[in-house]
């Protein structure tokens, strides 16, 4: 080997061990991230969890989790759409976020922000204490079918994916939506701590949100309102129990609609590598989270299919104002 080609094996052999040994650089910086819910919520966990998964891969830095609760994420939005804050921002929001904009009609929509990425689907449980005389879903629609408004049911906001639920499960065995008895609980605590009381009759959540009590035996899962069982659950659905209801709910993140197409494209561009790597899919198992990352441009046709899809289940309950 001459001397030349011996230099230039030596020069690239060294650029590649400092390529290798070299850290990854964070591609955004001071990154804020609303969580339009409190701490604890499922906005909150996911929001947190995006956090955690872009530091550890490198992709950003001093992000910054910020939880804005109130009127089913819509005054979070608010704060996204109206914020002065430079540099990158992102939201979270979910199936809650467009139940809430069509039915308190707020002065912003999500059309006054930009998607970025859907990120997850998530699967609900109905619930009862332990000590209910309900030891089935059959038992459950029995009640209902005998008297729907002696049903209590315990949801999270009004017009939020718990709500729908519990209306579509009157409507199959009733035949009336509007009948639905909901009790709305601010918080997850507030709702499990009706439900073990006795002060309602069932329960409609996430499944992460009652799990611990579940497998504690505090409280018994019905029948979870996904297309098939569960990996993190084997309850099962309420389809295989002969009610033909299958909803979810999901989330994704939004940005300002006025942030550049630089700023929009390095958002969706981190979260594509985020969503691929091991502490993500680690979460995503750990919450039983169901992954289901699509970028902007399909997020943003997801999000008009569960705008007609709300309307329409809102309307059944009555819930939509004239």
């Amino acid at each position: 080997m001459t001397r030349v080609r011996r230099r230039t094996t030596l020069f690239v052999l060294a650029a590649m061990a400092m390529a290798v040994a070299a850290p990854a650089q964070a591609q955004i910086k001071g990154l804020e991230i609303i969580a339009p819910a409190n701490p604890g919520s499922g906005f909150d966990q996911t929001s947190r969890s995006v956090r955690e998964a872009l530091q550890e891969a490198g992709l950003a830095s001093g992000i910054q989790v910020l939880n804005v609760p109130g009127a089913g994420g819509t005054i979070g939005l608010a704060q996204l759409v109206s914020g002065q804050k430079r540099g990158a921002t992102l939201l979270t929001i979910g199936v809650t976020t467009v139940g809430s904009i069509l039915t308190t009609k707020p002065p912003v929509t999500l059309d006054d922000a930009a998607p970025v990425a859907l990120l997850l689907r998530e699967y609900s449980v109905l619930v009862v204490p332990a000590n209910s005389d309900i030891k089935t879903l059959a038992d459950l629609t029995a009640k209902v079918k005998a008297d729907p408004a002696a049903v209590t049911w315990a949801v999270g906001s009004a017009g939020g994916l718990d709500h729908v639920i519990a209306g579509q499960i009157t409507k199959a065995v009733s035949g009336e939506a509007g009948k639905t008895n909901a009790i709305n609980y601010p918080g997850g605590g507030e709702q499990v701590a009706s439900i073990l009381g006795g002060h309602v009759t069932v329960g409609v959540g996430g499944v992460p949100e009652f799990a611990s009590q579940i497998e504690s035996g505090k409280l018994r899962a019905l029948a979870v309102s996904s297309p098939e069982r569960l990996p993190s659950l084997d309850v099962p659905t309420l389809k295989e129990q002969g009610l033909d209801v299958v909803i979810g709910t999901w989330r994704g993140l939004m940005t300002r609609k006025q942030a550049s197409e630089a700023e929009k494209k390095e958002l969706g561009d981190a979260i594509a590598k985020m969503v691929e790597t091991p502490t993500w899919k680690a979460t995503l198992k750990r919450f039983g989270w169901i992954g289901a990352y699509q970028p902007a441009e399909g997020f943003g046709a997801f999000l008009k299919e569960q705008e007609t899809m709300m309307k329409t289940a809102l309307g059944e309950l009555g819930l939509l104002k004239k």
